[in-house]
């Protein structure tokens, strides 16, 4: 039997087995044959080769996907899907553009024929409905209230009906403000016949998809939407995040405001309840927003971009 070497010549030996065995694809019963020595020697080399950085092993995809990110952020915070894409991330609608294909992409390959989809509001929703594929006569369900925006992107209503038409399922819409002035108009609305047939749908829906945005200046149109006395009190209560109108505080409890009663939209335990809600978060500014909504318990899905993800990792 051949001695146990040491020094540089159980450098080379163990690099002569790690290479039979990850290279040539021998297994640890002819290697031991080989060099004479034990199964379980070689396997303790091959786990030293491992621990000592002689081998290196890389899951690496030639693609946008950096699958060590996304295995990283899915991991962290028990997701169900996170897909993280390299990108570069100095142009917002390019970025939503990638992103909203990503969605799409990721969608089309997790969606039954038993699901019910809910697509909730968001500018990075929008640019998804329009990457994505017929699906398998899915339904479709408005999750918020319309907001539109002078040269902006489709409003909700248009976004499900977009969605529904393409794929020959029902179009749960209804056509109502997301904000109103007060409690008592926003009452009215969800009683509206319309507004309460779509709401009635909630229940069912299995999967859907929402923005995040961080609560600050150019980083929720909701947020900027809003009057000032609005704006500044929801700060005030320590609203870090809104998913699509459902405000979150930093560490991922969900904040009741008096805005809440105002908004004709998908609540938090509402929100809660869908088996699945994928987020399409951008822009590494947002890192606070991602983590509380990560943390928040709402969201099982993430597609995002690498600067963002390792903003959100490092914490």
């Amino acid at each position: 039997m051949t001695a146990e070497p040491g020094g540089l010549a159980r450098i080379v030996l163990t690099a002569s087995i790690a290479r039979r065995y990850y290279l040539d694809g021998r297994s640890k019963v002819e290697i031991a044959d080989e060099f004479g020595l034990s199964r379980f020697k070689v396997a303790r080399l091959l786990d030293a080769a491992r621990d000592s950085g002689l081998v290196r092993i890389e899951i690496r995809h030639q693609g946008e996907v950096d699958v060590d990110l996304s295995a990283r952020l899915q991991d962290r915070y028990g997701l169900q899907h996170a897909v993280v894409l390299d990108i570069p991330d100095d142009d917002p609608a390019s970025l939503r553009d990638h992103l909203g294909r990503a969605a799409a992409q990721l969608l089309a390959e997790v969606i039954t024929p038993q699901d019910v989809l809910g697509l909730a509001w968001a500018r990075a929703v929008s640019a998804m409905a329009r990457a994505l594929p017929p699906l398998p006569g899915t339904p479709v369900v408005q999750l918020t209230g319309a907001m539109s925006l002078p040269g902006g992107p489709d409003t909700s209503v248009d976004v499900v009906r977009e969605v529904a038409s393409a794929s020959g399922g029902a179009a749960h819409v209804f056509y109502a403000p997301f904000t109103v002035p007060d409690a008592a108009t926003a009452r009215a609305l969800r009683q509206q016949p319309e507004v309460a047939r779509a709401f009635a749908h909630l229940p069912a829906v299995t999967k859907a998809v929402a923005g995040v945005g961080l609560w600050a200046p150019g980083l929720s149109v909701l947020h900027d939407a809003l009057p000032e006395e609005d704006r500044d009190a929801l700060a005030r209560l320590g609203v870090c995040a809104d998913v699509s109108g459902v405000f979150l505080s930093a560490d991922g409890e969900p904040v009741v405001t008096e805005l809440s009663e105002r908004m004709i939209g998908i609540g938090a335990e509402e929100m809660r309840a869908i088996p699945e809600v994928i987020t399409i978060p951008y822009g590494t500014a947002k890192a606070r927003a991602v983590r509380a909504t990560l943390r928040s318990g709402l969201v099982g899905g993430i597609v995002t971009h690498t600067a963002l993800a390792r903003a959100v990792l490092e914490e």
